[in-house]
């Protein structure tokens, strides 16, 4: 009966460890499922495991990034040695986890891979210890160690080693886990910064235009975001600045540069209308600020829709491909090495070279090596000769179905673009000179056209934002006054520009943020010619009249005060491309 009673003790003690065990196990899971710090929950975990086992002191080591190093993540105990980090290929604990195998070691001192400098450094003595190896499959991730049992005779026993296997691999898979999940949060905060750069990069490329315009692009991107760019807009006189570039690399450091050639050309080609020293100014300001290694191959021009001519600077990149009106390609390669690589010294006065192409009814266009080097469906490169043979057999194709046949050709391969498609097309075709045709019935008289208007006083591009109108009217009354207007029609000269930019603002643009305003002040004879350029949509003008004085209601003061100050003031034909400019003449004589 005795034996029998105490073989039920044992049993019933048994079962009580088994049950503790499970409940240990399940309170630590629950702690990882729903930790969001994971170093304060194998803190915790930690604890738990010594007090349920009862030892003195315990250390949770994990391997660094290398596996060569144990770092003591969380430690338990008379000593903290959290930071301390010892070899992956000494002491037990290094031993642990190279055999992937748990151990009890009953006497330290005894052991030869016991490494009594953390003793000698904390001043804590070790007796026995009690390591597992935390991994899952073969995946070794760190250890734990327990140190000195307290009660019974001081030693662990093979049901602490099984538990403490089972805890932890169980903190194990936990870690790996919330690993993964971090991970998996950092690359969604990636990919959503991503597709943020990728919507910002595709607002700096120019909207889509009419058919019969001359300028049309198309762009898209092998990753998420895009190296290359293309861009054009109307200038003051009617002609077409352009640039199609392609930034070395892949990846977010080529769109940030691919973002800020991009801005240097809108920017500087607003006042630069050279294609040469425009290359050469955007040149100096990449070679001063760019990563070394990187560069842009890049191609600026400006296209005369009165004569068909385009003036073109080429730095490095991919041929221009002229497609004349009898059918023959010329390709115009580089004269001069890619954006960022040679110092601005390199360079004279005139920038780059420039070379003219008189379109006469051809056309022109520009590609990455995206385009050349892109795969077909049958699993062949498109090539110089396929992109030929493609723009010769749609010539009689609209600009944007040409370019849409294209590029379908290679994004309907079922291979993934190799790089970032982009193509750019100057076309003097049909469509466009009726177009230009049209625009010369309608033109006002010569004096009250842009060309030659005079001598250039001023020229400004500024953001079509009131608080930026200050600069604005400082440097209009200091041109006015250097020009011989006294302080009084000085100031009456800016309140009339300063209105125009105000409705503008208010009225063409309602207020949207991003837009731009032009302004040019000429000095013809006697004559102050100011004009303002804006990029909204084209306005009728009989519909800008000013309001009778009488009427109290608020609005169109400011038309009314414009025409008082000014001798002339009238809209000229607007740009191809849309948009307004308002022309206004004070005479000084």
């Amino acid at each position: 009966m005795k034996a029998h009673r105490e073989e039920t003790a044992i049993t019933e003690r048994a079962s009580v460890r088994i049950s503790d065990s499970i409940e240990l196990l399940a309170l630590m899971a629950r702690d990882f499922a729903t930790t969001r710090n994971i170093e304060a929950t194998l803190s915790a975990a930690l604890h738990h495991i010594a007090r349920y086992v009862g030892a003195e002191a315990g250390a949770l080591f994990l391997l660094d990034e290398a596996g060569d190093n144990l770092r003591c993540h969380a430690s338990v105990g008379p000593s903290d040695i959290v930071g301390m980090t010892i070899s992956c290929e000494s002491g037990i604990v290094g031993r642990c986890v190279h055999t992937n195998c748990g151990e009890i070691v009953r006497d330290a001192l005894c052991d030869a891979g016991f490494n009594r400098s953390i003793d000698l450094q904390t001043g804590f003595r070790t007796r026995s210890i009690l390591c597992a190896p935390m991994s899952v499959k073969d995946e070794r991730i760190g250890a734990i160690e327990l140190l000195n049992k307290r009660d019974g005779d001081g030693l662990f026993d093979d049901a602490d080693l099984h538990l403490l296997n089972a805890l932890s691999s169980s903190a194990a898979l936990a870690i790996l886990n919330a690993r993964l999940a971090s991970e998996l949060v950092e690359q969604e905060r990636t990919r959503r910064e991503l597709e943020l750069a990728a919507e910002i990069q595709r607002s700096l490329l120019p909207p889509p235009r009419d058919g019969d315009f001359p300028a049309h692009g198309v762009n898209c991107a092998a990753r998420t975001v895009s190296g290359d760019f293309y861009d054009f807009y109307p200038l003051a006189d009617g002609r077409i600045c352009f640039a199609l570039g392609d930034v070395s690399g892949k990846g977010m450091n080529a769109a940030l540069l691919m973002a800020k050639a991009a801005s240097l050309f809108r920017c500087l080609g607003k006042s630069i209308h050279d294609p040469g020293k425009l290359l050469a100014l955007i040149n100096a300001e990449i070679v001063e600020t760019t990563a070394r290694g990187m560069f842009i191959t890049m191609v600026t021009g400006i296209y005369d829709p009165a004569t068909g001519r385009i003036r073109i600077a080429n730095a490095g990149h991919e041929p221009a491909l002229f497609h004349a009106l009898d059918g023959t390609f010329t390709a115009f390669g580089a004269d001069a090495p890619p954006v960022g690589v040679a110092p601005p010294e390199m360079f004279d006065d005139d920038g780059f070279p420039v070379v003219t192409v008189d379109l006469a009814g051809g056309a022109l266009y520009i590609f990455t090596d995206g385009v050349t080097e892109g795969y077909l469906a049958d699993g062949s490169e498109l090539g110089a000769e396929g992109f030929s043979r493609l723009i010769a057999e749609n010539r009689s194709a609209p600009a944007p179905a040409r370019l849409a046949i294209v590029s379908g050709a290679i994004l309907g391969a079922e291979t993934a673009l190799r790089d970032d498609l982009t193509i750019l097309v100057i076309d003097d075709g049909p469509a466009v000179r009726s177009r230009n045709a049209e625009r010369a019935e309608g033109a006002p008289p010569a004096d009250r056209k842009i060309a030659d208007p005079g001598v250039k006083l001023l020229g400004l591009t500024f953001p079509a934002v009131p608080d930026r109108l200050k600069l604005v009217r400082g440097s209009v009354a200091e041109t006015a006054r250097l020009n011989g207007c006294s302080e009084g029609v000085a100031r009456d000269i800016v309140i009339a520009v300063d209105e125009a930019c105000q409705n503008i603002i208010r009225h063409a643009y309602c207020g949207k943020e991003g837009e731009e305003i032009v302004l040019h002040v000429h000095r013809r004879g006697q004559d102050l010619v100011f004009t303002l350029e804006d990029f909204a949509p084209t306005i009728d003008p009989t519909t800008v009249k000013p309001r009778d004085l009488d009427d109290i209601r608020p609005g169109g003061i400011g038309t009314h005060l414009i025409r008082e100050v000014m001798d002339e003031v009238g809209f000229l034909p607007p740009p191809r491309g849309g948009g307004n400019i308002l022309r206004m003449v004070k005479r000084i004589g």
